[in-house]
């Protein structure tokens, strides 16, 4: 299918922009939160949204929760941003957030983790996996529901949601009633996947800003790290319902669906929908890319199936 219009205008205009792999890592995180800004207006109002710092494994962790209006408890969605875990914020993001917690009548915490590559792996993973034991340890707290707590998240956000997902279970919990993984990170990049050949260039996201996210992150970290890269991890049985997003344009897309694939076959239950005409980082602009409102609803509608 044709690259959607809005997006194809949107690469026309930024293809003299400086790649993210050349510039200092404050300036792209610059670039990038004056790119996204725009994007805050697409989010719907919901009934209210604060701020708190939490106890973290390393110190304060801040959150931002979004409450939506409606009889508590109500379900809980911890939310962690993408950015290649170089990038983004809690404000890149907000109108993502919105847009879950007004369509799932649930409430969003969303996490600013540290970090890289002044915080290399695993402390964006330790700091989200205590995010979410927080959640279901204080869901009553905040207007939740303790017994329905989701994980979710996009591209590096995704590879979170995955990876809180896995280390909950091997830590006894807390319990998951699902994961929404858009575009997520499952592996790092390989020749075996088609779409790092197919879209590895020309559509936003490209094959050397993957392997610069990834040399950011790892630093010397031990490369078969399942926390890291889930496709890897030996056993994906036991794990919590999955709903995986990913995008025709988009290098991440076949290990996404690889990823899918393998949490099948150990027995999850996953729903998997590639979304054409679209490239990596769509599902930030529903309200303007028609694909992306069509991939917030299904979420949202998926979450509720999981909330009810």
């Amino acid at each position: 299918m044709a690259l959607d219009p809005v997006i194809a205008a949107f690469l026309e205009a930024s293809k003299d922009q400086p790649r993210v792999e050349t510039l200092p890592v404050e300036q792209a995180r610059a670039g990038m939160a004056a790119m996204t800004e725009q994007l805050k207006a697409l989010g719907p109002q919901v009934a209210d949204t604060s701020e708190r710092e939490i106890d973290g494994p390393a110190g304060p962790l801040r959150v931002r929760i979004y409450r939506p209006a409606g009889d508590e408890p109500l379900p809980v969605i911890v939310f962690f941003h993408g950015g290649g875990w170089v990038l983004c914020s809690l404000d890149t993001h907000d109108n993502v957030c919105r847009g879950l917690s007004a369509g799932t009548n649930a409430i969003v915490v969303s996490v600013d983790y540290r970090l890289a590559p002044e915080n290399r792996y695993p402390a964006a993973i330790d700091d989200c996996f205590a995010a979410t034991q927080w959640a279901a340890a204080n869901a009553a707290s905040i207007g939740g529901d303790p017994a329905k707590i989701a994980a979710a998240g996009d591209s590096a956000g995704g590879n979170l949601a995955a990876a809180v997902a896995l280390r909950a279970r091997d830590s006894g919990g807390p319990a998951l009633v699902g994961q929404l993984l858009v575009y997520p990170v499952t592996d790092y990049p390989s020749d075996a996947m088609p779409s790092y050949a197919e879209n590895g260039e020309g559509y936003g996201l490209t094959r050397p800003s993957m392997e610069f996210y990834w040399e950011q992150y790892l630093g010397e970290s031990p490369a078969d790290a399942p926390y890291a890269a889930p496709l890897r991890a030996s056993d994906l049985s036991g794990l919590p319902p999955a709903f995986v997003i990913t995008a025709e344009y988009d290098v991440l897309r076949d290990e996404g669906e690889a990823y899918a694939g393998a949490l099948k076959a150990a027995g999850t239950d996953v729903e998997v929908t590639r979304y054409a005409g679209v490239n990596h980082g769509f599902f930030s602009m529903a309200g303007l890319v028609t694909a992306a409102t069509q991939a917030t609803e299904d979420a949202c509608a998926w979450l509720k199936a999981r909330f009810a």
